[in-house]
């Protein structure tokens, strides 16, 4: 059920982030740990990587803008003509997971006792957090939509 545009928030606030943060490390905590993910971006080019994290963009508007026909991204405070809601879910989407990671030692899990190094381990981190980034996404737009 949606609350009346009338009786909503207009403009974001740092409680906004706060549940869009709550969300967003909800979903990706399952994904941080599985090593298939792990596998899956070890196996990743640049190119899937990229296309990875433009999906994740396109679910968070999708899911912010399109799904939630009660906001406007053209009445939302901005950055640079991005909608700071927007940025925000971005920010922590991939920075849930990338928290996670660090936090659980993934990288060292996964990749360092499998004998990765170097820029190597980072360039496959980046695609696993990309991965992750589209589950936790998903988390952080609906807690931001329903709450």
């Amino acid at each position: 059920m949606k609350r009346p545009n009338r009786l909503r928030r207009p403009r974001f606030r740092v409680a906004d982030s706060a549940q869009q943060t709550v969300g967003g490390f909800l979903l990706a905590g399952p994904f941080v740990v599985t090593e298939e993910v792990w596998v899956l971006a070890s196996g990743m080019n640049w190119i899937q990587a990229i296309l990875v994290a433009g999906v994740v963009a396109a679910i968070g508007y999708a899911a912010l803008y399109r799904a939630d026909t009660g906001r406007d991204p053209d009445a939302e405070q901005e950055v640079v003509g991005i909608p700071v809601r927007f940025l925000s879910l971005m920010v922590v989407a991939f920075g849930s997971v990338l928290v996670l990671a660090v936090l659980f030692d993934a990288p060292d899990t996964f990749l360092i006792e499998a004998g990765m190094t170097g820029i190597e381990l980072w360039q496959t981190t980046f695609k696993a957090v990309s991965v992750g980034a589209v589950f936790s996404v998903v988390g952080a737009a609906t807690a931001d939509s329903v709450f």
